[in-house]
Order: structure tokens, then C-alpha cells, then sequence
């Protein structure tokens, strides 16, 4: 029986650089007649497919963007510990989001993102391969009951939706996170990254839930890695569009360049002081 070796993840050692070590090993089980070019054309043929899976990889402190197809780049991971995304929901939401009512918005119309909901195997991928999730716009999709349900109420009352829906596997209670959409950076200016954008302290608050490092299938604008960043946690993101993927990369080197505080105070080892 042959097994695939998993290698442990070094700082300096990009997703490619792995998947070419683990196939390798792979090969080296498999070849049972010490025939080097059959190892090498193994690993040449396995190779070939991550690589074109995985358009770029972009590693910034202890984030991890990936630029691909998050049905494809998703079995090359292995295990995470949590799932914090945001799919899209299928109700053409960059066509409203961002607009008065009556007004033209022309800003979101190119991405199409939103035209058909995640679909069902992305959602059972995901659920596969993580030990806790949260998914918002769970309301969407065909998930199973949960005890625990995450509720964003927005404060303001106007035409859109006054509250957004996660659902979890979290053996809790269900939480409400109250914050003004009017306080989003970008709420109705120019700014504004992604149609669906989610507050940063919103995915703080859901980050704060659950251990281990985070995967977002659907990292967009790279919200929920820029909360990562800020929060010191470690973070994988896929995303497909490559224009929000160069968005993502800036928005999480902006964080790093700009580190939460207290989070760093925090970090810090606590130091005796000598006594006169």
C-alpha cells in the first residue's frame, strides 16, 4: 500500500515547492524497480497539474494567496482547522450592493461573481477538509441544522437586508454582532474593494470562534485575511477573479504594515526585571 508522505510546512517553502517534494516521495513508493526516468516523469506529470491549478502564490507574513479554483487548489491543502468564507449567494448581488435605489451602478456589473450561488461541492469540500466551519449566506445552501448560527445585524434600516446569516458547526449558543454598515469603510464611496465586502471586525469577531490556522475559499477583496494579519493568525486564502487577488495581497500588506497593537503587546514574552 502506498503512502502519501506529508511533509511539515516551513516558512520558506511556497505550496509548489511541496507538492513537488511530496510527489517525489510518492514516486519513489511507487517505483518498484529503481527506474529514475519513471520517477522523474511521474513527478513531472503530477507537478504539471498543481501548477496549473495554482496560478500564484503570494505568502505575506503568516498569510498564504493563492490565485486558482478553489475546487481545485482545495484537495492540495489537506487538513485545515477552520473554514471562515464568504461565497457567493447566486442573487446578483453586485448589481445592487453600493447604489441608491433608482441609481445607476455601473462600478460592479463587470464581475459575475455573484450570478450563481457556491456550489454544492464546493460547500461539501469545505466541510471535508476543515474541522470547524462558518459560511455566510449559510441560508442559501443546503446545510444541515446547527445549534449555533452567527447573525450580523447592519443598525440601519433601509431598503437592503437588515442582518446577514452564517451558519456554523460550532457547538454553541447562537451570537449577534451588531455593527452599522455606515460604519464600513467604503460603505457607499469609491473605495469600497469588493460589492459584498464584509467589515473587518465582523471577521474578527467570527475568527475569534475558532483555533488554528483559517481558510477562506472565496477570499474576494481578502477581508478576512486582513483580519487574520491584525489578529496574528495564520491564514489561507484562494480566490479566482486575479483583480481582487491583487487587491487581497495589498490590502493584507497593509495590515502588516499597519499591525494591531494590543495584538503585538500581547505577542510580546513577559520579562523579569531586575531588582536593585
Amino acid at each position: 500500500m502506498l503512502i502519501r508522505v506529508k511533509l511539515k510546512k516551513k516558512d520558506n517553502m511556497d505550496l509548489f515547492h511541496r507538492i513537488a517534494l511530496e510527489e517525489y516521495i510518492l514516486a519513489m513508493q511507487e517505483n518498484k524497480h529503481g527506474d529514475s526516468a519513471y520517477v522523474k516523469d511521474v513527478v513531472f506529470t503530477r507537478f504539471e497539474v498543481a501548477n496549473k491549478m495554482i496560478k500564484k502564490e503570494v505568502t505575506i507574513g503568516d498569510c498564504r494567496l493563492i490565485l486558482g479554483d478553489c475546487m481545485e487548489v482545495m484537495p492540495l491543502l489537506g487538513k485545515v482547522d477552520a473554514v471562515v468564507t464568504d461565497p457567493p449567494y447566486g442573487i446578483g448581488m453586485h448589481k445592487q450592493i453600493g447604489k441608491k435605489k433608482g441609481e445607476k451602478n455601473d462600478k460592479w456589473n463587470a464581475p459575475d461573481f455573484d450570478n450563481a450561488p457556491a456550489t454544492p461541492e464546493s460547500i461539501n469540500m469545505m466541510r471535508d477538509i476543515s474541522e470547524n466551519q462558518i459560511i455566510w449566506g449559510g441560508n442559501y445552501f443546503d446545510l444541515p441544522a446547527t445549534r449555533c448560527f452567527l447573525i450580523w445585524d447592519k443598525v440601519q434600516r433601509v431598503s437592503f437586508a437588515d442582518c446577514e446569516y452564517a451558519w456554523t458547526n460550532l457547538d454553541t449558543s447562537a451570537r449577534v454582532f451588531t455593527f452599522a454598515r455606515s460604519n464600513m469603510q467604503g460603505f457607499r464611496f469609491p473605495e469600497r474593494s469588493h460589492p459584498t465586502q464584509k467589515p473587518v471586525e465582523l471577521m474578527k469577531w467570527c475568527i475569534e470562534k475558532v483555533e488554528g490556522v483559517i481558510l477562506d475559499c472565496y477570499m474576494g477583496s481578502g477581508t478576512t485575511g486582513v483580519a487574520c494579519a491584525k489578529m496574528g493568525r495564520k491564514f489561507i486564502g484562494i480566490e479566482l477573479d486575479e483583480g481582487y487577488f491583487e487587491i487581497a495581497c495589498k490590502r493584507v500588506q497593509e495590515a502588516y504594515n499597519s499591525p494591531d497593537m494590543l495584538i503585538q503587546l500581547e505577542k510580546q514574552p513577559a520579562t523579569q526585571e531586575k531588582l536593585i
